[in-house]
């Protein structure tokens, strides 16, 4: 009988389920190897029923040192048989969870064993207890697991100063930091290991870390950065802003949240820049109007996505869009300020700059509803538009009549999920003729909020026609 390829069986393994692959497991040697790796490798840490197995097999992976360090603290390991595969190998790098869930495992075991043998344990021998088998479990997984992808580090553990270090870590190309845990020096050592990245996270930074500065400079092309710092204290991270004005070069993605303790001017040099989300900080009113500027004075040609969340800077975003190529394809913005302005500048640049744009949300005063015709007739390929009234108090007459005709005769053909949010009346005429206008294409989704109950009775009939695919109006 022909033998079957090795490459082949592990192509066909890697489409089988678990119960398949157990099976595999007892036709041969070359079978059960394969089996076991990918069993391993695409198995869940979070398999909730299986915690007390997979963490006993962890254990008796751990070298004779760790296990002699566990016994010599009081800390009881279950009797095993050596392993028969280095199955840490095959592993992805479990996150801080996963391990904090282990030590739980084992201090509630303990603490069981002690309860039976009425023993008292003290609480500072039981953080000492957590802190060694934190640090053996993470020798473990940097000593075994050879080129990790993606390290979400949220741990005081040196993990870059553990032996096998280098290999597990040089080909790091997501890294997600929690500065509350990482100290300078770890960073500088991950520096040295790690030079590939391509997304960085940097989480609870509020001052310069000169460990990160090293890192983020060592790196050939990093693509994507997201910041959030703790505070939004001013200039708390001066360098931190200088090094990423020198990667400008390469950076394509940002995100940073809450603004302020970082300058803004090193947007200016982000000229490749194809996704920015932004997220105001606290009531900073100078840093977050020298972050408008800075976003106003920008060129990003290749902008594709915008998020702002908690600025109302409507005129700034009209100036970026301006200096664009028409590559947007969704914008998202969310502001409290009800007396925002230039909310009718932003529309037009939209409506001249992004004819590719797909989601939109819109703040708009029902003066501003000249402005939605050219905006429909010029971005053909919206699919969701959002529109948010800034008007503070309702009109008596049918002022929101005009936007519903607009939308009536301009919609495009892709344009299936609307919603409106305004203090605008609409009269029981206009809302038949948009829904009629939807009949035959339907619209998937329709939400309308701040309406007499004649006119949820009008949508209630559209939907039960099958016009209205789904509705925040209830039938």
């Amino acid at each position: 009988m022909a033998k079957i390829n090795i490459d082949c069986i592990n192509l066909i393994m890697l489409q089988m389920d678990r119960r398949s692959l157990y099976s595999c497991l007892l036709v041969n040697k070359e079978w059960c190897n394969i089996a076991v790796l990918i069993l391993w490798k695409y198995h869940s840490w979070y398999n909730g029923d299986k915690s007390e197995k997979l963490l006993n097999t962890i254990l008796s992976c751990l070298p004779s040192s760790s296990k002699q360090i566990l016994i010599d603290n009081n800390i009881e390991l279950p009797s095993s048989n050596p392993p028969l595969f280095n199955y840490i190998s095959f592993c992805e790098f479990p996150k801080s969870e996963i391990i904090d869930k282990f030590i739980k495992f084992i201090l509630e075991r303990e603490q069981n064993r002690n309860n039976k043998e009425k023993l008292d344990i003290n609480v500072g021998i039981e953080e000492n207890i957590k802190y060694i088998l934190e640090q053996e479990f993470y020798k473990l997984f940097v000593g075994q697991c050879k080129g990790v992808k993606e390290l979400c580090w949220e741990t005081y553990q040196p993990l870059p100063l553990f032996p096998g270090a280098l290999t597990c870590f040089s080909q790091l190309s997501s890294l997600d930091i929690d500065v509350n845990f990482v100290d300078s020096d770890a960073l500088y050592e991950m520096a040295r290991i790690c030079r590939n990245l391509t997304r960085l996270t940097i989480n609870n930074c509020s001052q310069d870390i000169p460990g990160l500065i090293s890192l983020i400079d060592a790196q050939k092309n990093l693509k994507s950065v997201s910041l959030y710092p703790t505070t939004a204290k001013k200039g708390a991270c001066e360098e931190l802003g200088k090094i990423l004005a020198r990667k400008g070069n390469t950076i394509d993605n940002l995100s940073v949240g809450p603004i302020g303790s970082i300058s803004p001017s090193f947007l200016t040099s982000l000229i490749n820049l194809k996704s920015i989300t932004i997220y105001e900080g606290d009531e900073i009113k100078e840093e977050i109007e020298n972050f408008q500027h800075y976003l106003a004075i920008s060129e990003f040609p290749n902008l594709q996505f915008i998020m702002i969340v908690g600025l109302s800077c409507f005129k700034e975003l009209a100036m970026l869009i301006e200096k664009t190529r028409g590559n947007i394809s969704e914008i998202s913005i969310y502001t409290y300020n009800r007396s925002a302005e230039n909310t009718g500048m932003l529309i037009k640049a939209v409506a001249h700059n992004c004819p590719k744009i797909r989601c939109l949300p819109i703040y708009l005063k029902s003066d501003d509803f000249k402005y939605v015709k050219s905006l429909l007739v010029n971005c053909k390929y919206l699919e969701d538009i959002k529109f948010y009234g800034l008007d503070s108090v309702s009109k008596n007459d049918n002022i929101g009549d005009e936007l519903l005709d607009i939308l009536t005769e301009f919609s495009p053909v892709q344009l299936t999920k609307i919603l409106l949010s305004g203090n605008w009346n609409y009269s029981i005429d206009a809302f038949e003729r948009f829904f009629e206008s939807y009949r035959g294409r339907t619209l998937s989704y329709f939400e309308i909020r701040n309406i007499s109950e004649k006119n949820k009775v009008i949508v209630r009939k559209y939907i039960e026609e099958g016009v209205i695919i789904k509705s925040n109006i209830r039938v």
